[in-house]
């Protein structure tokens, strides 16, 4: 039975984005669809593109092991998705439109074209390192996942979600992408509803309640800052809240959804549908963490981050475990696919038609280089799957950090900062980068998360060089 379900949900993927993909006729059409996508659509893509299975997998995992101190997570992912929707999106459908940009390096050298080349050139460079780890996070959650249900090596579980989504993505570029993405963000909702759901019935009429489980759990389990207090409960707090700071305008994959926006009323609709769904979505994934400790004991699974498959597989029938199963990797397939047509199409608009074409190339050589680059960074993604042992949480966290929390601070300032220029955008990249690959090489993301700490260096050093620096 659950052979059959992923069986059929993977051949519905396939078929609805191939088919979507008849629509993708230009170099537009396969980054941001031609901006002729409803905001809906567009809003359940943005959601099962940016809850990945960081969401489902990683951040179930990490409530299951942490207990209440978790929730700080969904806090700040929560309040940086509403900032994002609430006073970015119409800025960034906005900006788009002025400079006729469809990436965000080809916003950025537009807007400063003295030193376009260097800025679409460092952008495309973090763009593609970060996405590859990113990806690869994608594929190695569908390998478990994929193993805990059908007992199948991760080797070739992970082979099979990588050559799907492959296949639809790299013909049918971001049209294709956002069709599927809002099947599987009705997937991934109705998992993160249903299961807690269960779970809080089967919880209710057993022998312990909730809070006795979590008081027997361990100690700091049933604390909301896992038993810290002080100064050590303060940076607790801080560092699961700054998944906050990637939100702010510096997701390429989120905010190519944002830039896709048709018109502002479109947006409005987007925003309301996105913070509605968010909202359920964490609610549900920090009850299935927290309920999995009353049913079946904290630490008695593995892998923290294999909770919710077994919690699927044991309290659900086949045939709706694997229904719902199919919502856990829908999270995976909507975020891989996403990051592969940003990092494709930074390639191709911005590397190669940019600095290396000077905008001459034709809109069918662009589809076609776009379409070769999406397809290597699915197979090097793949290759980093297959070769690390790192939990997902911690590549998803390593990559926002990197590419969120560089981008963000030039978003933020070239928006709302009038003085500030193109020096002042390469700095924040070059900062942010460097910072992100410093600080967690050398182990001090440890006790300071290097998304907080990237985002302060990058924003102090660009407002520095643009007051010190001023450009005439």
């Amino acid at each position: 039975m659950l052979t059959s379900i992923f069986v059929l949900y993977f051949a519905l993927t396939l078929g609805l984005g191939l088919w979507r993909a008849l629509r993708t006729k230009s170099q537009s059409d396969f980054v941001i669809g031609g901006s002729k996508l409803p905001g809906w659509m567009l809003a359940l893509s943005e959601r099962a593109t940016g809850e990945s299975a960081w969401l489902l997998l990683g951040f179930t995992g990490l409530v299951y092991g942490a207990g209440l101190s978790g929730v700080w997570v969904a806090v700040g992912c929560l309040c940086g998705i509403s900032t994002a929707w609430i006073l970015l999106a119409r800025k960034f459908r906005q900006e788009a439109a002025r400079y006729s940009a469809i990436t965000m390096p080809e916003y950025f050298s537009a807007k400063f074209p003295s030193q376009a080349a260097t800025i679409r050139l460092l952008s495309t460079v973090i763009i593609v390192f970060f996405f590859v780890f990113y990806v690869g996070a994608q594929f190695a959650g569908a390998g478990k996942t994929i193993f805990v249900t059908f007992g199948i090596d991760p080797f070739w579980g992970q082979i099979v979600a990588c050559a799907v989504i492959l296949a639809y993505a790299t013909f049918g570029g971001f049209v294709s992408v956002v069709a599927v993405d809002a099947f599987q963000a009705i997937l991934m909702i109705a998992t993160l509803v249903v299961t807690p759901i269960v779970m809080l019935v089967k919880v209710a009429a057993g022998p312990v309640s909730l809070s006795q489980a979590l008081a027997a759990a361990g100690p700091g389990v049933d604390s909301w800052t896992g038993g810290a207090g002080g100064f050590a409960a303060g940076l607790l707090i801080f560092n699961h809240f700054a998944w906050f700071f990637g939100y702010l305008g510096g997701q390429p994959q989120l905010n190519a959804r944002f830039m896709g926006m048709r018109d502002d009323r479109q947006v409005r609709i987007g925003r309301n549908l996105a913070v509605g769904w968010t909202l359920a979505a964490y609610a549900g994934a920090i009850l299935i963490g927290l309920s999995a400790i009353a049913l079946f004991g904290h630490g008695t699974v593995a892998d923290q981050e294999m909770i919710l498959p077994t919690v699927l597989n044991r309290l659900f029938p086949p045939w709706l475990a694997g229904i719902l199963l199919a919502g856990a990797v829908a999270a995976m397939v909507s975020t891989a696919e996403s990051m592969l047509i940003v990092a494709g199409s930074s390639i191709s608009q911005d590397l190669y038609n940019g600095i290396l074409r000077k905008g001459r190339a034709s809109d069918r050589t662009l589809l076609a280089v776009s379409r070769i680059a999406t397809l290597s960074i699915g197979i090097l993604g793949l290759a980093l799957a297959l070769t690390t042992d790192r939990l997902v949480y911690s590549i998803v966290s390593y990559a926002w950090a990197g590419i969120g929390c560089s981008f963000a601070p030039a978003i933020l300032l070239s928006f709302y900062w009038k003085r500030f220029g193109a020096r002042g955008v390469v700095t924040a990249l070059l900062a942010g980068l460097l910072t992100t690959v410093v600080w967690i090489s050398t182990g001090l993301d440890r006790t300071v998360t290097a998304m907080a700490v990237t985002f302060l260096v990058s924003i102090g050093s660009a407002a520095a060089v643009t007051i010190l620096a001023p450009e005439t």
